[in-house]
């Protein structure tokens, strides 16, 4: 119950977003959607912990997800600022609502699956539904922290949202929690910058998540690079293991 009642939770975040989106109260909007997001990674780590997994929690978080990260923040965004240009606003936000529902999906439809490339090299397929909702919220958080109309430009938010719709279907290798391994020797500095992650977003929140949203796009090419390396480390050990070389097809047998 408490894995799948912290779902719940979300969802009613998620929700609740819409509805002060409705009042015209987007900063607490995004907010509460941001906090969607936050018990979202902490429902599946309490199921593991309480040894609480089963299909019905997994089949409730990739619905909760699907309001949460994909109809919330596409109807936010359409009633900030897409539907001043109604027509292709409304294309632009079903592109990212629809983009999130066939992410998880794929994800519901690989979760059985023992052979998947990204997850067991540590990596990601494509961006996650709650990092793509938070990057889909980048230009409110420029419009509020320095109130350039700019951001709320229907043309630039649309674009912008069907460029995180991309993100998120594709096959692109992202980094996950599991890769990003900090080494022993700078723990310390790693528990610092955390603490310091945190001060700021009590302080300066929109700037933070600013910051947060930039780290995270220039460390997409980073995860691509770094998967790249792993595909030729199994390509050399599968080619070692059957006599062949790496770079040379293996002939096959007349």
């Amino acid at each position: 119950m408490v894995p799948n009642a912290i779902t719940a939770a979300a969802m009613c975040f998620g929700l609740t977003g819409i509805r002060f989106a409705v009042m015209g109260q987007f900063d607490k909007s995004v907010l509460a959607i941001i906090l969607a997001g936050v018990l979202d990674g902490i429902d599946g780590r309490v199921a593991r912990l309480l040894k609480a997994q089963s299909r019905f929690g997994a089949e409730l978080d990739s619905l909760a997800d699907n309001v949460s990260f994909g109809v919330a923040p596409a109807l936010v965004l359409f009633m900030w600022s897409l539907q001043d240009s109604p027509r292709l606003g409304w294309f632009a936000a079903l592109a990212y609502a629809i983009a999130c529902t066939l992410r998880l999906a794929r994800f519901n439809a690989r979760i059985d699956l023992p052979d998947q490339p990204h997850k067991s090299a540590g990596f990601l397929t494509g961006t996650p539904a709650p990092v793509g909702a938070g990057l889909a919220f980048l230009p409110i958080y420029i419009w509020i922290a320095t109130g350039s109309d700019l951001a709320r430009h229907p043309l630039v938010v649309g674009m912008w949202l069907v460029l995180v719709a991309v993100l998120m279907i594709s096959s692109v290798a992202t980094l996950s929690w599991t890769s990003l391994r900090v080494r022993r020797s700078a723990r310390m500095v790693a528990i610092l910058l955390l603490a310091l992650v945190a001060a700021a977003l009590l302080q300066e929140p929109w700037l933070t998540l600013i910051a947060i949203c930039a780290v995270y796009l220039a460390l997409v090419p980073v995860g691509i690079v770094r998967y790249g390396r792993v595909k030729r480390q199994r390509a050399a050990r599968a080619a070692a293991s059957s006599g062949t070389s790496p770079y040379e097809p293996a002939l096959l047998p007349r």
